[in-house]
This record gives structure tokens, sequence and C-alpha cells, in this order.
């Protein structure tokens, strides 16, 4: 069964977005820049929000901006054939090879483990990632945690009444002094009875 996974870089005080709505300190440097082109090789569809969508659309034609380095045209040739799917109630279309979900982030979820595929489903954006995660969706959080504190902003956990034990995988401190941890979710297996 593919797994599911949520990945976004925060500030070290757990913000995706700072009280301004930027996020500008998230900028990666070419090592980091790497890492995500890399990251991004393994996903098999994308799940997306309408916010994470929008910001998002600039690689539908990054690869006419004359200033791309050759990191950031391989990133853009991986992102763009990619399917993603967008959850929107505002948005009427989407463009490049996107589509706009149908049915609620659970039934969608549930319908690509089910259908033969390689590759995550990846969840972009913490509004949607707290929907999966509140339905026990989310087989692994991975997080590329910068140093900076802002102070406020959308959290990169939602706040949930939910207790949700996690096994390290992997960590991985950056020249920049960024560190990305990989969790996966510690399900309790099922004893026969």
């Amino acid at each position: 069964m593919r797994n599911v996974t949520y990945s976004m870089s925060t500030s070290l005080d757990g913000y995706i977005v700072g009280p301004d709505g930027g996020f500008d300190w998230t900028v990666p440097d070419y090592e980091v820049f790497s890492y995500f082109t890399d990251e991004i090789r393994g996903v098999g569809v994308h799940l997306l929000g309408r916010r994470l969508y929008e910001t998002m659309l600039y690689w539908e034609t990054a690869d006419q901006d004359p200033s791309l380095d050759a990191s950031m045209l391989e990133w853009a040739a991986l992102w763009n054939p990619l399917p993603k799917v967008v959850f929107s109630t505002t948005l009427s279309d989407v463009q490049g090879n996107a589509r706009l979900a149908s049915g609620s982030l659970v039934d969608e979820i549930e319908r690509l483990r089910a259908e033969p595929g390689e590759g995550d489903i990846a969840i972009g954006g913490a509004t949607l990632a707290a929907e999966a995660a509140a339905s026990g969706l989310i087989d692994e959080y991975r997080v590329m945690a910068h140093p900076v504190l802002v102070g406020g902003g959308i959290p990169f956990f939602p706040q949930r009444e939910r207790r949700v034990d996690l096994e390290l995988v992997e960590t991985r401190t950056f020249n920049s002094r960024v560190v990305h941890l990989r969790y996966r979710v510690a399900r309790q297996e099922s004893s026969p009875e």
C-alpha cells in the first residue's frame, strides 16, 4: 500500500508561514533544494490545498524563465508531469497536470491507495494535512526545520486533541543549519485473539 507523507518547511517554533503571511525564510540553498528534488522523485501523486497550489503555479511555466539554473529546471521537469489533486471550494479550474478533487480527502486517499501505482501520496499544506492526520491517514511526517523563530502564523501541526506516537526514521543537518527530520507513525499491531 502506498504511504501518505506530509512534508513541509517549518520554523523552529513550528510555523510554515509567519504572522505576516511570509515564508521567505524557507528559501532553500542548493544543498536543501537538491534534497527536495530527490524527495519529489519518490512521489506518485501530490495532494494540495488552494494556497499551496497557487504558490506552486510558478513551476508550471518556470522552464521558460531564463534565470533558472540546471537544478531548478530539473525540479520543474519532475514537478510538472507529477499528478496533482487540488482541494478547494473556491477554485473552478486548475492548470497543468492537476485536477480538482471531487470528493472528500479521506475518499481520495482511500481511492489512490487502492489504485495500482508507485510513489508516495504526498500532502502539502497544514490544513489538508490536519484533516488527514485527524483521520489517521498520515504514515510519515517529514519536517525541514529552519533556524528561525517567527512567533506565530500557520502551524505545521494544527492543534488536535489526539496523541500520535512517532518513530524516528532519518535525520540530516545541512550546511545552512536546516535540519531534516523524518518520522514514521508508530502503528500498533493488532494481535490475533
